[in-house]
């Protein structure tokens, strides 16, 4: 009688993506053929919002940003170009970050953008 090769490795891509569907509604979590479509679905859904996740912190960020530099009376635009003009190299998230935990050494970093938009 000839030796079959093939159960194992079939048996743990079935387990595999069954695995990965587990707790989906319906017949989508115990049928290979829908499960095998739902998992790849998954999948590619997964890869582009890894990718939409960065632009949806950018804009958290900025809008953060916005917020604590219009108390210091100023807005967001204007903040960044004088950052530029001042030669300070803070990023987005940093910035955001200061601004909500520390927001004395914020202020500084405001002031010194005001003192470049006079100079």
């Amino acid at each position: 009688m000839s030796r079959a090769k093939t159960r194992v490795p079939s048996r743990e891509r079935r387990k595999k993506i069954m695995k990965s569907v587990k707790g989906y509604y319906g017949r989508r979590k115990s049928n290979l053929r829908l499960a095998t479509d739902a998992a790849n679905h998954a999948g590619q859904y997964a890869y582009e919002h890894r990718r939409d996740k960065k632009g949806d912190f950018r804009s958290l960020w900025i809008q953060r940003l916005n917020a604590a530099v219009r108390e210091h009376g100023m807005n967001y635009s204007e903040f960044i170009h004088l950052l530029d003009v001042a030669k300070i190299n803070l990023n987005r998230k940093i910035l955001a970050d200061l601004a909500i935990s520390d927001p004395a050494a914020f202020a500084k970093v405001v002031e010194i953008a005001k003192s470049a938009k006079s100079s």
